[in-house]
């Protein structure tokens, strides 16, 4: 590590908003430990013969010349066009380019069940080790050029990892970093610190903002006093607050000022039978998602409420289709970057959940995940502002990057059009980190942060995934040198 560089980002994080380095940090000279994924340097490039889906929603611009100027997009030229000089041409025929991905819900650990076996059974305590080494290059092999990480476990780690990319030092996307979870009494992995009261959450909040923490997470079982006392102090602070909420129900989390409920409409519990106040359900929000249709009085009354205060929501299909048996594909490409253990288990879970096939448990699976994608679609109908993320945690049916992919295909399922599902994962979700303006669409004077597919994602969304080369701050990064580097080894670091 170059300890001049190192002091230099530190001092930029100190220097910034509540003590946190911001999420696009100025493009640095790239190290040793970098070079090698390289597939073109910053530079004048131009990219003839180009389909771009440019994240605004708008139909896809056939046969341009893309012109990318060091760090930024220099213009977007029409069919038949002369490159001008001095630029380094490029033949994108039969290729598409698409705004980064945007990973609203995604995590650099990978949560693991010790001793799990063929019956779903495993021993305790469950453990959440960091990916701090494979996930950010996935993530970035895939197309995801600025992730926020959703709550956090080692979150020294994460500020690190964050400080070292910034500083060219190593591989990976732009960072959000999210605090600790905000977590109560009762939370299932051993490494979450309990908050005790609505102080202490304040103090929580205050501490991580103080070491440079771009965001914060509220879990499960939380009380209501103590997250309005984190949502009150990480405003104070001009810092956002998202929540995987069950103790809190989403009315009373907009009531207290939340900006963003994770997984759809998943894990809301306010039509759960026997809901105690500031507790979570046994049931965790199936029953609600049950019987929440979309266009039901409930429905209405929810999502009227959620885009009258602007509160944000954030689709994490593909780890809610892993209940729904054989829903979710088998791809040799994810099983490829799996431990031998991390595959096993996954092996495990998935022919647990295909045994159910034709079950009523299954069924009510099904009935949940059809309610969700209708919600979320009847949202943003709503001028709700819907985004996007994977939740890659213990499952490997969702993979970081690969999972960002899938995300934007499932939001196709849910009858949204191609280009507005990449502009739910892209556009919408540097809208809510304030970024549009920089990044989220390809478009003159942004960043040149986008990825280059080959085929036609607005015809064949599954195209999304035949990723080339991915351009961050103008330098493109070899995806398949990137994978080859992590193969076999998400799982272990």
């Amino acid at each position: 590590m170059k300890v001049r560089s190192f002091v230099l980002v530190a001092a930029l994080a100190i220097a910034t908003a509540a003590g946190a380095a911001p999420v696009l940090a100025p493009p640095a000279e790239l190290g040793p430990d970098v070079q090698p994924y390289i597939q073109h340097a910053a530079g004048k490039i131009a990219i003839q013969h180009l389909r771009i889906i440019d994240g605004t929603g708008a139909a896809p611009i056939e046969d341009a010349t893309l012109l990318i100027d060091g760090p930024k997009i220099g213009a977007i030229l029409p069919a038949g066009s002369v490159v001008p000089d001095g630029y380094k041409t490029l033949d994108g025929t039969g290729e598409t380019a698409l705004p980064g991905l945007v990973g609203m819900h995604n995590h650099l650990f990978y949560l693991q069940r010790p001793n799990l076996d063929a019956q779903g059974r495993s021993e305790q305590p469950i453990i959440i080790p960091q990916m701090t080494f494979s996930a950010p290059r996935l993530y970035l092999a895939n197309g995801v050029t600025t992730m926020r990480t959703t709550g956090s476990v080692e979150t020294y780690t994460d500020l690190a990892l964050k400080r070292e990319i910034d500083a060219g030092h190593l591989v990976g996307p732009h960072l959000d970093v999210t605090g600790p979870y905000l977590e109560g009494a009762g939370a299932f992995f051993i490494q979450n610190h309990i908050i005790t009261s609505p102080d202490d959450a304040r103090k929580e909040v205050a501490f991580w903002a103080d070491q440079g923490v771009n965001s914060f997470k509220a879990y499960m079982n939380i009380s209501r006093a103590e997250l309005g006392a984190a949502i009150k102090e990480a405003h104070r602070r001009g810092l956002k607050v998202t929540g995987h909420l069950c103790s809190v129900t989403y009315p009373e989390a907009v009531a207290l000022g939340i900006d963003n409920l994770e997984h759809g409409f998943f894990v809301n519990t306010q039509l759960d039978p026997g809901k105690q106040p500031d507790k979570c359900s046994d049931t965790v929000g199936d029953p609600t998602i049950e019987k929440m249709t979309p266009g039901s009085p409930e429905a209405n009354a929810l999502i009227k409420l959620l885009v009258d205060h602007h509160v944000a929501v954030t689709s994490t299909l593909p780890v809610f289709e892993q209940s729904v048996p054989l829903h979710a594909p088998l791809q040799a490409r994810q099983m490829d970057v799996l431990t031998p253990q991390a595959k096993e288990s996954y092996l495990y879970l998935r022919n647990l959940i295909a045994g159910r096939a034709g079950t009523p448990r299954a069924e009510k699976a099904a009935l949940g995940y059809k309610n969700d994608l209708g919600l979320e679609r009847q949202f943003v109908a709503a001028g709700g502002l819907l985004i996007a993320g994977p939740d890659p945690t213990g499952n490997g049916g969702v993979i970081p990057g690969f999972g960002d992919q899938r995300e934007v295909e499932l939001l196709v399922e849910a009858g949204f059009l191609p280009v507005e599902a990449v502009k739910i994962a892209t556009m919408n979700g540097a809208t809510y980190l304030g970024l549009a303006d920089r990044i989220g669409s390809i478009a003159p004077g942004k960043n040149a942060d986008l990825f280059i597919v080959s085929g036609n994602p607005a015809a064949k969304i599954s195209d999304i995934e035949n990723v080339i080369t991915v351009f961050k701050d103008g330098v493109g990064y070899d995806s398949v040198k990137l994978l080859l580097s992590v193969k076999g080894r998400f799982g272990q670091y």
